[in-house]
């Protein structure tokens, strides 16, 4: 079984290893969409592969690092990529959620980065 949980956070950044002409060299903001994904049986007492809320409990402090920061500010995330975000998402939060499977970030609707932790 495969549950998702979606976050979202507002913060800004910039690229420091891109061409001075790239327009993400500039400072600029992102309303972001965090997705934690997580695997495994279905608990037959709770009917939960994980509870929500523990979900949301165990995620919640690294929210809290990322939400309205300048993200390269953030130990860590001094080029933070999409895809760097949602290595440094999966990092923290493996070992609190041994059971999750993957993580996307959404800079935009229409752009994103998915990891599996390989």
């Amino acid at each position: 079984m495969k549950i998702t949980q979606a976050f979202t956070f507002e913060a800004a950044h910039w690229l420091p290893h891109v061409p001075e002409s790239h327009r993400c060299r500039r400072m600029h903001g992102h309303s972001y969409r965090v997705e934690l994904r997580l695997e495994g049986a279905v608990d037959p007492h709770t009917g939960f592969v994980a509870d929500f809320f523990d979900v949301e409990a165990a995620f919640g402090p690294l929210l809290a690092r990322l939400d309205h920061y300048c993200l390269n500010e953030v130990e860590g995330l001094e080029n933070p990529t999409a895809e760097n975000i949602a290595i440094w998402i999966w990092d923290r939060t493996k070992p609190l959620m041994p059971q999750l499977a993957a993580v996307t970030v959404y800079e935009t609707p229409q752009s994103w980065a998915d990891y599996e932790g390989r």
